[in-house]
């Protein structure tokens, strides 16, 4: 039996499928759901994550990089994954072996990747990527016929898609409208040629919830699954936070006015007041950036950050509080009582995205799964 850790982050499986529930209910029953699971499902662990999204309906995943389609294979899901920033020469067996889809923008490498397949007695789906204007990854639009027709000579590889990236949906609706009226315009543009049954995707989660034309025939949810605003600010009711991150106070102690705290005494007291240690630091993901900005909940009370965070410790002003003792759950993100701290919050103080936030806290600590009441060991 492993020793108890000091902190933890739950993920609250519950929340996730009532999310993906959400999800498909926003797009309807015509159009498919590619559950963006990349970066370790954004923190919240991506083998359980894509487990429990299975659960509720999901056959299709979008991961980042080839070793985390594999992962996937071996955990049990079956379905397609697709790999969206594409494949380098020596994963090609790998993606052969365990039939993944590469999202494709270029033709680099890809006849080796159809004689592989050809050989193995496969046909491996790819998606082609176009710049409709992220800047980013993708054939610039009139490319993409030339490397239709040259897709359609490699016996390995089916064109399975055509899709592109939004860079603004989540700021700019006018610029989103225009960018998907492009995209439909060149994908009429290819008719016939790039074949039947090809799904066009182009919709992330701010494009889902704000653009229903831009849903095609595919959207790719990745932080409104996990229960996060895709247009940052204001959490969305209709969708519920999956991770929580706590800890518990180490020590409480009562210090002087004029009492300095922690590295560099950047927080001096004002008052004789009590303090709680906590044992959570930039090690744990809670980044130094929060010092003396940020807050937590103990027993259902907001409580200020005082002094720099340190590797692995950092200090809470408790003064008004003097119920608060050593053991008390300490809550960094999530609710507790009738109070909350939103990812969104803590991105405010780090003047990041929370996004950022997911990903620190998620891939920095101990995860525990927890479904409805039942709590489950990773």
């Amino acid at each position: 039996m492993s020793a108890v850790s000091l902190n933890r982050v739950e993920i609250d499986l519950a929340a996730l499928c009532h999310n993906c529930r959400a999800v498909q209910q926003r797009v309807g029953p015509d159009v498919r759901i590619l559950a963006v699971v990349k970066a370790d499902a954004y923190g919240h662990g991506l083998e359980r994550t894509a487990q429990a999204l299975s659960g509720c309906g999901i056959s299709a995943f979008g991961v980042a990089e080839v070793d985390e389609a594999v992962r996937l294979r071996a955990a049990g899901i079956g379905g397609e994954i697709v790999i969206l920033l594409g494949v380098f020469p020596d994963s090609f067996a790998e993606v052969v072996r365990h039939r993944l889809s590469p999202v494709v923008y270029g033709m680099e490498g890809l006849p080796a990747l159809s004689d592989l397949a050809v050989a193995a007695g496969v046909r491996l789906n790819v998606h082609l990527k176009v710049d409709t204007g992220m800047g980013r990854f993708g054939l610039m639009p009139e490319q993409v016929a030339g490397m239709v027709e040259a897709l359609a000579a490699l016996p390995g590889l089916s064109l399975a898609g055509v899709m592109s990236h939004l860079p603004m949906a989540d700021s700019s609706l006018p610029a989103t409208k225009a960018q998907q009226r492009y995209f439909a315009d060149l994908l009429a543009s290819l008719g016939r040629r790039a074949g039947s049954g090809v799904i066009h995707h182009l919709a992330n989660s701010a494009a889902l919830f704000m653009a229903p034309d831009a849903h095609f025939d595919m959207v790719r949810p990745g932080i409104s699954l996990y229960g996060c605003s895709p247009f940052g600010g204001e959490p969305m009711p209709e969708l519920r936070p999956v991770m929580r991150f706590v800890s518990r106070v180490a020590q409480v102690k009562d210090v002087p006015a004029g009492y300095g705290i922690s590295y560099s005494h950047t927080y001096v007291t004002k008052r004789p007041s009590r303090l709680a240690v906590l044992p959570v630091g930039y090690a744990n993901g809670y980044l130094r950036k929060l010092s003396n900005r940020g807050e937590v909940l103990i027993r259902g009370r907001r409580v200020p950050l005082r002094g720099n965070v340190c590797m692995s410790a950092c200090v809470v002003d408790i003064t008004d509080f003097p119920e608060i003792t050593v053991g008390d759950e300490v809550v960094l993100l999530g609710r507790q009582g009738s109070e909350v701290i939103t990812a969104e919050q803590v991105a405010g103080w780090l003047e990041t995205i929370h996004y950022e936030v997911l990903c620190l806290f998620g891939n920095q600590n101990r995860r525990v799964y927890i479904d409805g009441n039942n709590g489950l060991e990773p």
